[in-house]
């Protein structure tokens, strides 16, 4: 296979880097990524997968942009195995959206756990072993290392990580979840959440996933076959019942008056929303939740990319909407920053791109009770593809995935997007 450089490396956070790696990628998407897409070659060969998640979990590309680049190459039929992909994101972000306590217990355990491992030596000495890839399993322990060195792993790799995690280290799920959401570049709370829940037999019930070494022998290329794996896939169980709850409302309209625009990385690309409404703000604040994501430090990967992720985006906003973006970085004091913010750009109103659950939507959450003495009020605006494909995910991927046509025509109309 073609070498590539070290995904680490290669992912520069910014707009321009994301939207060149979709250019180069976009040949490959059709026949070629449906063909090859299962395999990881290493961290130095990822020519047959696009490596665009980091941009897309953070928008620094859209969606959108994505679809409408494959789709001006590729018949749908011909790129459907990447078309999927992209979805899977939207899929599993609007299922989460609709069971938000999924999210509220993972937290919970994960707290739970990790006191737990204060307590039980031999508990923390197989953790540890796990987190610094010294397991004794080759395939795994570099797995391990390359998550922590990269910020970044294989989907598939993704898989048999969190299967070996589960049901060989019989380690707990949100222990192994966790370990991502810190470090991955595209820790993304609903996708990584839900894939580790899925892998367990929680999120389809009573399906698991089972790493086997035949297979990992097949799609490492023959560079790993591991011994003493697990041979059964016994289905995790939980007793707590997560029912289905309304998606959120988002705002229908600007509210009247200057603005202090917020941006998160949950959406860097704001001033692409709102292009059209650049006089309407008279600030910019931009603030990041990653170390939110964990009890635990953030891993340097992804630290990096957030901040230069959200960089980018300030000077883009400074650039395209003539706003002074005064970007704050990682801080758990969002309505401390958001109230001095609106202070000096002499309003009471603050407008962002919609937060999904996660991090940077409870900080949101914490924010708006806090400034709510303050007479502050925060408007969140949701991106047409969410409004359109969320109430969608409802069940399993599949009644989704069902609906991509339909989805993708109800885009197409979409000619002037509700609030860009």
């Amino acid at each position: 296979m073609p070498r590539d450089a070290d995904p680490s490396h290669a992912a520069v956070p910014t707009r321009d880097a994301g939207l060149t790696r979709l250019a180069d990628f976009i040949p490959n998407s059709g026949s070629k990524y449906a063909s090859t897409r299962n395999y990881d070659f290493g961290p130095g060969a990822r020519d047959n997968v696009s490596v665009l998640s980091p941009y897309i979990r953070h928008r620094l590309v859209l969606e959108t942009e994505v679809l409408d680049r494959v789709l001006g190459k590729f018949a749908a039929s011909t790129a459907e195995k990447f078309i999927q992909e992209v979805f899977w994101r939207t899929y599993f972000k609007g299922w989460l959206e609709q069971r938000p306590t999924v999210w509220t217990a993972y937290r919970e355990d994960l707290d739970h756990h990790l006191s737990v491992l204060e307590k039980d030596g031999a508990l923390k000495a197989r953790y540890l072993a796990a987190v610094s890839g010294e397991t004794g399993i080759d395939c795994f322990d570099a797995w391990a290392k390359e998550l922590v060195d990269c910020g970044y792993l294989h989907n598939h790799t993704r898989m048999w990580f969190a299967s070996i995690w589960i049901f060989t280290l019989e380690l707990p799920w949100e222990l192994g979840a966790d370990v991502f959401l810190r470090h991955l570049m595209d820790g993304d709370p609903a996708s990584n959440t839900l894939s580790w829940r899925w892998v367990g037999g929680l999120h389809t019930k009573g399906k698991t996933y089972l790493a086997r070494p035949d297979n990992i022998a097949k799609y490492t290329d023959g560079r790993f076959r591991p011994d003493n794996l697990a041979t059964r896939a016994e289905p995790l169980h939980e007793d707590r019942q997560h029912g289905k709850k309304p998606i959120p409302e988002a705002a229908a309209a600007l509210p009247e008056g200057p603005s202090l625009l917020l941006i998160t990385e949950e959406d860097c690309s704001v001033e692409v929303m709102f292009e059209a409404a650049g006089d309407r703000f008279a600030g910019g604040l931009a603030v990041s939740a990653v170390e939110g994501r964990s009890p635990l430090d953030a891993g340097e990967a992804a630290l990096a990319f957030t901040a230069g992720a959200l960089k980018d985006a300030g000077a883009r906003v400074e650039a395209a909407l003539d706003v002074a973006v005064d970007v704050q970085g990682e801080t758990d004091d969002w309505a401390g920053q958001i109230k001095a913010a609106c202070a000096k750009a002499g309003t009471k109103s603050v407008v962002t791109a919609y937060c999904p659950v996660g991090p940077a939507a409870d900080r949101i959450a914490a924010a708006r009770t806090a400034l709510a003495g303050d007479d502050i009020a925060i408007t969140e605006v949701r991106r047409p593809l969410d409004d359109i494909a969320w109430p969608h995910a409802t069940r399993g991927y599949f009644a989704l995935k069902t609906k991509i046509p339909d989805i993708l025509e109800d885009l197409a109309r979409e000619v002037q997007p509700r609030l860009l």
